[in-house]
């Protein structure tokens, strides 16, 4: 069957239609257009494209034009414009509540595959109709900015237009959660998460990226997402400064923290009696912190806080009396290190632990 008779088939009554209107040169009755729109819903429902349906129109009223009175054919043109208009109103109209129907679908497969939830024989056949095999690894970025994003939003329409011109038709799937730019991309993928992470960097305007690990399987996804949103996390309590984080690179700290308790212990052990200094402990823990990250540069760490090396100098030798630990002892620098990693991952001292 072509696609005129296919067309043709949701034009029913069409004929008698315009011979009536043309006969008296009326324009169409709200029945007969209700009638044509109705049919244009059909025939898109039924995946027949809009210009097939006109292309059918033309040929029925060309068909139709012979048998018309010499004074009704003048009519016939703006029947036939009233008869497409309807048509095309009601094909549009089916075209949206099929794309809204969609968007629901792909957002309601979203959530469920970021939360684990739903059977998973079932999420693997819904997802291998957007896109993914779930019984491959899998690897999830997020990106997050301090604007949110939603699906609609010109920056993600423009890092997925990006993705599909430079990767095609892999397996890729853009999408956005509690406004954050996701993509999640086969695990032995990592160019197409890194061309991501620096394309959702730029237009972010600066926002960071986190790069969960890949996993196989439909938990898998859940699994490298949460890493992700966990890099994002400790990304902001370290205060790390890196745009672009991978979960990879970052698995001490969950390990640091896997025993709380204890790392709590060590935190208030150590560090506790910073306390006790005048300001509190948060400006003597700032030094330490610092110190730490500029290598132990007592020159470095100054720059970063914005004091003299002098003042530096004195708040690691007031460290060392409170403490009894010498920063700048290599056997005191490990288990000074560490309490000050715990203290930024546990938050204190603004947190009692």
């Amino acid at each position: 069957m072509t696609a005129g008779e296919r067309a043709e088939r949701h034009l029913e009554g069409y004929a008698r239609i315009l011979t009536e209107a043309c006969g008296t040169g009326r324009r169409l009755r709200r029945d007969e257009l209700e009638d044509l729109r109705a049919g244009g819903e059909r025939a898109a429902e039924a995946g027949v494209g809009l210009r097939a349906l006109v292309r059918a129109q033309l040929a029925v009223a060309e068909a139709v034009r012979p048998t018309l009175e010499p004074g009704a054919v003048g009519h016939l043109l703006a029947a036939v414009g009233q008869a497409v208009d309807a048509s095309a109103e009601g094909h549009e109209r089916a075209q949206r509540l099929a794309i809204r129907r969609e968007e629901t679908a792909r957002r309601e497969f979203i959530d469920d595959l970021l939360h684990g939830r739903s059977d998973l024989g079932r999420l693997a056949e819904r997802a291998e109709r957007f896109g993914l095999l779930l019984s491959r690894a899998h690897a999830v970025a997020v990106a997050e900015s301090s604007r949110p994003y939603g699906d609609g939003h010109p920056v993600t329409r423009g890092v997925e237009a990006a993705l599909t011109a430079r990767f095609g038709a892999r397996r890729i799937l853009l999408a956005t959660k509690n406004g954050r730019l996701i993509c999640i991309a086969p695990g032995d993928q990592e160019d197409v998460l890194g061309y991501f992470a620096k394309r959702a960097y730029d237009a972010t305007d600066g926002g960071r990226v986190a790069i969960g690990r890949a996993h196989a399987g439909v938990g898998g996804v859940v699994r490298s997402y949460e890493e992700a949103l966990s890099a994002l996390d400790l990304a902001v309590r370290m205060e790390l400064a890196d745009p672009v984080l991978r979960a990879a690179d970052l698995l001490v700290y969950p390990v640091l923290t896997r025993d709380r308790q204890a790392m709590a212990d060590l935190v208030v052990s150590v560090l506790g009696p910073l306390r006790g200094a005048r300001g509190g402990a948060e400006p003597l823990l700032a030094t330490l912190t610092a110190y730490f990250d500029t290598g132990c540069v007592t020159a470095e760490a100054a720059r970063k806080l914005g004091l003299s090396v002098r003042a530096v100098t004195y708040r690691l030798a007031r460290i060392h009396q409170l403490t009894g630990a010498d920063p700048g002892d290599p056997m005191h620098r490990y288990t000074l290190q560490t309490a000050v990693v715990g203290a930024r991952l546990l938050d204190w001292p603004a947190q009692e632990l």
